[in-house]
């Protein structure tokens, strides 16, 4: 039987000493699983969170970004939300916006709070209260209605992307967190997918109980996520230290080989830990990277039936072809983020499929606009680079964060530095460009990706200088590449 000793290290057979026994690091003893068990223990914990993680995600990507399938479903009958709530492209875009306000607004508060009353709670309160909303928005019939309803929805949004990240931190290792961040944001791309499918289907129920199609969509989307909430309560696990459904022994090595790389659940955040983090000057550069990636991805997420309907495809016909660029994104993503852990280089990597995204959005703004199939596949390539630099850059931060303090506030904070980028991409996709296939938002998309591979490259040089420095004078490497 394991005995877990003050310092919660492990007396089991299925630890060895990492190097030589008895050796310590700066930071304490150190100790490592045996590879079989902790493949075991990891394994059993990726079934019981990953999918799950996923699926929530999932949901709440579908429930943000079905507006952009609203808009353009029915369109050419005027039974789209834009006709019948008599708003104005202006107006719509205010909409987005205001969401995107609210969403950076309570990113850090929800952190927290997920902390204080445990994920499971958070998580599901969260998921509750945005599905509720979201089938409100079915009922909306002015702009004001909208707009209200979207500031509500990014709210209740807002805590759950930088809160699964930084919920991950209490599971798992720095090199181990980039891939499952990738499964869980490529559900985002697998929503796309979904989305556009689910509203090709959701329009051939146009008229039916007297309620446009668009409606039905917030409605139906909607639904899963509040039903959803019930089995997130009782079946997200919180930490390590109260996973009854862990083995005693398989909770004690949980909790050993996470005390010098992962956040703590009993743990509080102290001022002077949220001191140091908000003066830590090397975390606004990854913030203004992140700041870069926002806005391809917010305006693909927003935009993507728009610019297809605006590539010759039409009515049902233009949110079917949404479909293959997500569903290629997806694959993509999950591809880079463990290439990025397997070798260790998540800035590289992010740094290379940013420049692959900007060459793609590059190509679409400088081809003549009616070059259709040609503009497609650039599209294609455009929203797999942007996607799949995205989980790389979220683990590359959360492996150079060595608190729970510092884990939860810089996530979100580096989110949070997100959302004005978001709020840009609402604009950039002009309406009155339709024709001339949206060259502004492509220009600029390609150069805030190419901003993000130079910031890539600029900040791993200066860790592999702290590296050279910490090497020296300590013996060992303190910062991921």
């Amino acid at each position: 039987m394991a005995e877990v000793d003050g310092d919660s290290k492990i007396r089991d057979p299925a630890y060895v000493d990492d190097v030589e026994v008895g050796k310590e690091s700066s930071d304490g003893p150190t100790t490592e699983l045996d590879p079989s068990v902790k493949k075991a223990l990891v394994w059993k914990q990726d079934l019981r969170i990953v999918p799950l993680c996923a699926a929530i995600y999932l949901l709440c990507y579908l429930d943000r970004s079905n507006i952009g399938n609203a808009k353009v479903l029915n369109a050419a009958t005027k039974d789209d939300l834009l006709s019948q709530t008599n708003m104005t492209d202006f107006e719509y875009t205010i909409a987005l916006m205001v969401f995107l306000i609210a969403y950076a607004i309570f990113e850090v508060p929800s952190n927290i709070l997920l902390k204080r009353l445990s994920p499971s709670k958070w998580i599901a309160f969260l998921m509750l209260s945005w599905g509720a909303i979201t089938m409100g928005l079915g009922g909306a019939h002015s702009y004001g209605a909208v707009t209200g309803i979207r500031f509500l929805l990014g709210v209740f949004e807002a805590g759950l992307f930088p809160g699964l990240v930084y919920y991950l931190t209490f599971w798992y290792r720095t090199d181990e967190r980039s891939i499952r961040v990738a499964v869980i944001l490529a559900s985002a791309t697998l929503a796309g997918a979904f989305g556009g499918a689910i509203a090709y289907g959701v329009g051939h129920m146009n008229g039916t109980s007297g309620l446009s199609a668009w409606r039905w969509l917030f409605i139906l989307e909607g639904i899963p996520s509040c039903l959803s909430s019930i089995f997130v309560f009782f079946f997200l696990p919180d930490y390590p230290e109260t996973a009854q459904w862990l083995t005693p022994i398989e909770r004690a090595n949980a909790i050993s080989r996470l005390r010098l790389e992962g956040s703590k659940g009993s743990a509080r955040t102290s001022w002077a830990e949220a001191s140091q983090t908000l003066t830590d000057w090397r975390l606004y550069a990854h913030y203004a990277i992140y700041f870069g990636i926002s806005t391809p991805f917010s305006s693909l997420s927003l935009f993507t039936p728009s610019i297809t309907a605006g590539l010759n495809y039409t009515g049902l016909q233009a949110q079917l072809m949404t479909v293959p660029p997500y569903a290629v994104a997806y694959v993509v993503t999950l591809l880079v983020s463990w290439s990025a852990d397997h070798f260790n280089a998540r800035a590289l990597h992010s740094a290379l499929f940013a420049t692959i995204g900007a060459a793609g959005f590059l190509a679409s703004a400088v081809l003549p606009a009616p070059a259709y199939t040609q503009r497609y596949g650039c599209l294609i390539v455009a929203a797999s680079g942007a996607f799949s630099c995205i989980p790389p850059l979220l683990g590359w931060l959360s492996s150079n964060l060595h608190s729970t303090g510092a884990a939860g506030l810089a996530i979100a904070l580096n989110i949070s530095f997100g959302a004005p980028g978001q709020i840009a991409g609402v604009w950039i996709y002009k309406a009155d460009e339709k024709e001339k296939g949206y060259p502004t938002g492509h220009w600029t998309n390609a150069g805030l990706l190419f901003f993000v591979a130079a910031g890539c490259v600029g900040l791993w040089a200066y860790y592999r200088a702290l590296n050279r420095r910490s090497l020296r004078d300590e013996g060992r490497a303190k910062w991921a590449l």
